[in-house]
């Protein structure tokens, strides 16, 4: 191999030549970002050029690796693109732009840079160009160089980097700053170097492809198969390329396309590769058999027709069955990629021929309702993966396969929860704390839908949000109606935190915040009017406490049980130990200087306090059991140790305060340490969930013609709830945001909407981030949530020092004392205390603070 440093025009400029772009190669791929940073530094060197400053040094722009094509010829060189291509198409489409942008006032200067860098002029058909992309770019790239400029494709990156130039050479002739067009070509031709390294022919051009990916400039497993695949392919590459490559990669992503790939694999019988792994493991099993290039080509052609199967599972509309695409259409809604390699099983087995429509449907309720019972009974997710990956080497080979797949869910340690199981889990489990929240949305409207009303309602088009009926923040004359239902020594509070998130208290409604946390009665008049039929009977109930919600339970745990099937008996049951596990992890992850009650405990589990009580006294071994207390802050009367503790370390207060406890004047632990059941729920959930503010934070447009806005929505709940001098410092809060920069986005909540202190750029997940969350308080006063958890995973504050200053600054604020422990967490803090001056200025310091780590993380 040969390595110099070179110009673009010493590199493609002299004889006819070409440059092939493989066609195992990505497609372009430029986004405006790399556009606009290379114009920048194009510019930065017209201008030098333009000072004379022609010693000044030159931009380096990257490398180019160059081997010889298998059609080359002396008379006419052709090269294979190894490593460059979008830095050698970027440059030429430049060109072309300014080819076309004197055209009319310099054409032989037009002419002269087609000649120069883009054609050769005396050869025909593809040889005509210089640089000869993909197959996939190749028309929209030749309609740039040679003309006419017709159907081009939307979205095209060839199309759209060549509109780029043209706009920014328009730019450049402004009277008031005129550049010269021909200084900026100047600049692209002599100015931006590449290191050129040249392949000897006898060179393993993959090997170098390889080492390229090993060495930081990365491409995905799909590229380097894509590339492995076509380099075996010697004959026959072309054909290959346009009856069944070209159709799969233009129906599917580059990452679904690798999706696709992995599964081959998996469906193929090797269960236990990683997707990371894809491209070694299908590599080895190629050169193990001594693959022949007719099996290669067998490989591609079944990966074109998986791929019909596989945009099913992408795109439900696309299955033709009308029962299949809406079991389909589900377990898309539920976000079920875990289980695409069984579904990608039934589909195949099905264009066998060896199920009809009727059975893949029933063998995807049996998926769905594994997924739906163990997401109702809590059950982790963290063997999903395991469980369907295996699933095709794993189905018994005496029964059909519907059948078949029914047992295999059904058998030992799989933990597909029975009826009784479910039954059991709808009356007392926390059902709002566990899930994603558009599967717990999907499940409530499945049970909607069993009613069967005669006039159903649309669900896409419906803006309909999960309610609590009796709700999470009770007024006086909820808990005095609670108070009535109370047990010994059992609190109105301590029931509420029992029942209010199950499910036999949730609803969907599209009805506005009126419902809020008003009495039951004035619910009920807004729940009479609802389309919904589960709606329309919680209203004809006289009143709404624990009996009521209990009995709801009971009628959705039947309906329950009619949609989703159960699991078949005998085939070996999982033990019911694993809530006890819940409660085990929950306290394990207590963070230093918090503690919990019973009650919490027991609302996070939908147990009882007593049963908590009594397992961790003859449990031993559960982590900081004696972190548990009673709701006052004390230790239990009752409390033991499940295990002999060593001389002078069975003192539980001395425990606690080594644990970072500390004690009010009264000798009970300090309440802003407690956690919460939501607070307990919190800290398993981690920070997945946590896109709230990248999906749904808008800036407060309006969603309908004649609706309020987002912005609109927020401040009238905020004012009906806090005072003016509070609404007055929530607004100048705002204007300081947007003075450094940020934007606020709100949330899409109709019942209790939100507003985010947002920096980066709005409209998709990762480009943003914010410190906090604005909440009216819908009869307690506003609150705005520090998202601790959030940060936790977000670049620069994932250095728990930097999440600590936050804290330290935040506590500094009058009547703000957040423990450290909640630093994995998201404490709330009033939104009246800044209704003082003192602490308007602490926070809007705060505030910059962060927006300056935060932009010093992004500029490096």
């Amino acid at each position: 191999m040969q390595a110099k440093e070179t110009l673009f025009a010493d590199l493609v400029q002299g004889r006819a030549q070409q440059f092939q772009v493989p066609l195992y190669q990505r497609t372009y791929s430029w986004t405006e970002k790399h556009l606009k940073q290379l114009w920048s530094d194009i510019l930065e060197q017209a201008q030098l050029l333009e000072s004379e400053e022609e010693k000044a040094s030159t931009h380096f722009l990257g490398s180019v690796v160059l081997a010889p094509s298998p059609q080359n010829e002396a008379t006419f060189p052709r090269w294979l693109v190894v490593d460059g291509q979008q830095r050698l198409t970027t440059l030429s489409l430049a060109l072309a732009a300014i080819r076309d942008h004197v055209a009319d006032t310099a054409p032989d200067e037009a002419e002269r840079i087609n000649e120069e860098y883009l054609i050769n002029k005396r050869k025909s058909g593809n040889d005509h160009l210089r640089l000869l992309p993909t197959q996939a770019d190749r028309p929209q790239f030749t309609a740039h160089i040679r003309g006419p400029l017709t159907d081009q494709t939307a979205g095209s990156g060839v199309a759209t980097a060549y509109a780029f130039f043209r706009k920014k050479l328009v730019e450049a002739d402004d009277p008031a700053a005129p550049q010269d067009v021909f200084r900026i070509e100047q600049a692209i031709t002599s100015r931006l170097t590449l290191v050129a390294v040249t392949a000897e022919r006898g060179d393993n051009v993959h090997r170098i492809f390889e080492s390229l990916n090993n060495t930081g400039l990365k491409l995905s497993q799909a590229d380097l198969l894509r590339n492995y695949l076509f380099m075996r392919l010697t004959t026959r590459g072309e054909h290959v390329y346009e009856t069944y490559w070209l159709p799969l990669q233009g129906s599917l992503s580059n990452d679904e396309l690798e999706q696709l790939m992995w599964l081959q694999l998996v469906l193929d019988g090797d269960d236990r590769v990683r997707r990371q792994d894809l491209y070694a493991a299908q590599q080895k099993h190629f050169e193990e058999r001594r693959t022949s290039e007719a099996e290669i080509e067998g490989y591609i052609r079944e990966l074109h027709r998986r791929s019909v199967h596989f945009r099913r599972l992408l795109h439900p509309e696309e299955e033709p069955d009308l029962t299949v695409r809406a079991a389909l259409r589900r377990l898309d809604a539920w976000q079920a990629a875990v289980t695409y390699p069984a579904l990608m099983l039934l589909l195949d087995r099905r264009e066998r021929g060896e199920l009809d429509s009727s059975e893949v449907a029933r063998a995807v309720a049996y998926i769905e309702s594994f997924l739906v019972r163990r997401m109702i009974c809590r059950v982790p997710t963290n063997n999903l993966n395991r469980i369907f990956q295996a699933a095709p080497g794993q189905l018994p080979l005496d029964v059909p396969v519907t059948e078949g797949l029914h047992r295999l869910l059904s058998s030992e340690n799989r933990f597909w929860p029975d009826d009784a199981e479910l039954r059991d889990k709808i009356r007392k489990a926390p059902f709002y704390q566990y899930g994603r929240p558009q599967q717990r949305k999907l499940v409530l409207q499945r049970l909607e839908e069993s009613y069967g009303h005669p006039e159903p309602v649309d669900f896409t088009a419906a803006q309909l949000t999960v309610e609590h009926v009796m709700p999470q923040s009770p007024g006086d004359e909820w808990l005095r109606a609670l108070s009535e239902e109370t047990a010994d020594d059992e609190t109105a509070e301590e029931l509420h935190a029992l029942f209010q998130h199950t499910l036999g208290n949730l609803t969907l409604t599209a009805v506005n915040s009126e419902l809020s946390n008003h009495p039951f009665e004035r619910k009920q008049d807004l729940l009479r009017g609802s389309h919904l039929e589960m709606n329309r009977r919680i209203a004809a109930t006289e009143r709404w406490g624990v009996r009521e919600i209990l009995a709801r339970a009971d009628e959705l745990a039947n309906r329950a049980i009619d949609l989703w099937p159960a699991p078949l008996r005998g085939v070996g049951r999982a033990e019911r130990s694993r809530d006890w596990q819940l409660a085990h992890q929950v306290l394990a992850a207590l963070p230093h200087g918090t503690w919990t009650s019973y009650g919490d405990v027991a609302a996070f589990l939908g147990s009882g306090a007593q049963a908590v009580g009594n397992h961790l006294a003859n449990t031993p071994g559960v982590a900081y059991a004696y972190r548990v207390l009673t709701s006052e802050g004390r230790v239990s009367d009752g409390f033991r140790w499940a295990a002999p503790q060593d001389a002078g370390s069975d003192d539980v207060r001395a425990r606690l305060a080594a644990d970072g406890v500390r004690f009010t004047s009264s000798g009970a632990a300090d309440p802003a340490q407690r956690l919460t059941a939501d607070d307990l729920a919190a800290l398993l959930a981690g920070t997945d969930d946590e896109t709230d503010g990248e999906d749904n934070a808008q800036d407060g447009t309006v969603e309908a013609p004649g609706e309020e806005t987002r912005a609109e929505r927020f401040f009238r709940q905020l004012t009906a709830d806090d005072s003016p001098e509070t609404v007055d410092a929530v607004r100048a809060l705002f204007v300081h945001w947007e003075e450094l920069g940020g934007w606020i986005g709100h949330g899409a909540g109709r019942v209790t909407t939100s507003a985010f202190l947002m920096l980066g750029e709005a409209g998709g997940p990762g480009r943003g981030i914010w410190p906090m969350t604005l909440y009216p308080g819908t009869g307690r006063g506003g609150t705005a949530e520090v998202v601790f958890q959030y940060l936790a995973a977000r670049e620069p504050f994932t250095e728990r020092s930097l999440r600590a200053e936050l804290l330290t600054r935040l506590n500094a604020l009058d009547g703000v004392d957040i423990p450290e422990g909640k630093l994995e967490l998201r404490p709330n803090i009033r939104l009246s205390l800044l209704e003082k001056d003192r602490n308007r200025e602490v926070l809007a310091q705060t505030l910059t603070w962060f927006r300056d780590r935060w932009e010093d993380r992004s500029a490096s």
